[in-house]
């Protein structure tokens, strides 16, 4: 993945765990696509160049990858603005053209207004280099909170307990509740 020149890495909750493999986000999955998100003046982003081991058809990228890659963005940005873990309940990404293989690209999340009775709202969208909009996706997410799930996670009480300290301290975005350009928590 590519880092963005500008700004500093944003640093994700799941970071305190010390063998995390989250195959969007984490640095540890050999395999996985090890984005680094960064600050965008409407929420949260994610540039990127993928490699012929993305590929569906020759030189271009697969499309569910490009679903995992707006879920990923969306899904932290949530996570960094609201301190709080969300699972994706339903998501739907269109397609406006290929993305190629080895070619830059951004992704860029942003979230709408949220009732705290229904699920949180977010949408992203994948540009080229020129800025022109390559794909869109929106998905709903459902705040969970980390005892309610233990039984569905693989992490001990001393991993629970660090990625609770992580999601109620201030994160690289600023200190909670983070608010990014009319973005509230």
């Amino acid at each position: 993945m590519m880092d963005d020149p500008v700004h500093e890495a944003v640093q994700v909750p799941w970071s305190v765990i010390p063998d995390y493999h989250c195959f969007g986000c984490s640095p540890h999955n050999a395999t996985g696509l090890r984005l680094t998100f960064t600050p965008h003046p409407d929420g949260l982003q994610a540039r990127f160049r993928l490699s012929r081991q993305f590929e569906s058809y020759p030189g271009v990228v697969h499309g569910g990858l490009i679903g995992v890659i707006c879920d990923e963005v969306m899904g932290n940005l949530i996570v960094l603005v609201r301190n709080h873990p969300a699972f994706t309940v339903s998501q739907r990404t269109r397609f406006i053209t290929p993305l190629l293989v080895d070619h830059e690209y951004r992704c860029v999340a942003t979230l709408s207004d949220h009732a705290p009775d229904r699920p949180i709202q977010a949408a992203a969208e994948i540009v080229d280099a020129n800025g022109i909009v390559c794909a869109t996706s929106t998905a709903a997410y459902q705040p969970f909170v980390l005892d309610d799930v233990r039984h569905q996670l693989t992490l001990g009480d001393d991993e629970v307990a660090l990625l609770s300290t992580a999601l109620t301290t201030s994160n690289a975005l600023g200190d909670p509740p983070f608010s990014l350009n009319g973005v509230h928590s």
